[in-house]
């Protein structure tokens, strides 16, 4: 992004334009856009992991989190 104006030379001034520039709000049509495609690839993304898994891994991938359900809540008790 270019600026008109150039950044100020006091250390300062300069540590506090930076910290103001990363924590302005970006436009309203960037953050819609992110969301978008962040949303569009949530939901292709299990889908498509599982079409490229075998049922084999598939079933070890569930064992597993099974086991890590069970124990997560044997512990609690």
């Amino acid at each position: 992004m270019r600026r008109s104006s150039k950044l100020p030379k006091d250390s300062n001034q300069l540590a506090a334009e930076i910290v103001r520039l990363s924590t302005e709000e970006p436009p309203q049509s960037i953050k819609l856009y992110l969301a978008k495609i962040g949303r569009k690839g949530g939901l292709k993304g299990g889908k498509a992991r599982a079409m490229k898994l075998s049922g084999e891994k598939r079933s070890e991938i569930a064992s597993k989190a099974a086991t890590a359900r069970w124990t997560k809540q044997r512990s609690a008790d």
